[in-house]
């Protein structure tokens, strides 16, 4: 991911109002590690409820906000980004508000998303003890190439749907 500025952050809001996009809490962004990330994920630290994603769709930034819940499930999910189930963090159920006049009368669509937005680290992280069977150095590359490229796509298609709806 290509390192993104505050303001680049703030102006590629699509479902939420400019105003809200300028109170909106931002993480530090000096310590972002943005070379082993697909996308930033973040949690508003005044406001625990909410929380933000932002990444590249079709070449453009877009950012969106997305309502946690205040409850934590014992039941687990699996990450419908990511969809790793080694990690062992729980993936959270979140809700975007959409995007335009839908969203202004409070429609919204939901997903299952990595609670701590590890889904970068999830997706290039060390084979399994399964995937080690396979001793072609090549093959491995290719299954983690596989991961990446799956997280961008479900990522995108996620924005893509808060985008039309």
């Amino acid at each position: 991911m290509n390192p993104l500025t505050e303001n680049q952050i703030r102006s590629s809001f699509l479902n939420i109002s400019k105003g809200d996009a300028k109170r909106a809490v931002l993480p530090d962004l000096s310590q972002i590690t943005w070379e082993e990330r697909d996308y930033l994920g973040w949690q508003d630290a005044r406001r625990p409820l909410l929380h933000y994603v932002a990444l590249e769709v079709d070449g453009e930034l877009a950012c969106l906000l997305l309502r946690g819940s205040s409850t934590v499930t014992s039941t687990k999910m699996l990450c419908a980004w990511c969809q790793d189930v080694i990690d062992g963090v729980h993936a959270a159920s979140f809700v975007a508000p959409l995007a335009g006049e839908a969203g202004r009368r409070g429609n919204s669509i939901g997903t299952a998303i990595c609670a701590d937005f590890g889904c970068s680290r999830n997706v290039r992280r060390a084979p399994t003890a399964v995937e080690l069977r396979a001793a072609d150095p090549a093959l491995l590359e290719y299954h983690r190439e596989q991961r990446i490229a799956g997280l961008r796509a479900r990522s995108a298609d996620f924005v893509r749907a808060v985008q039309r709806r």
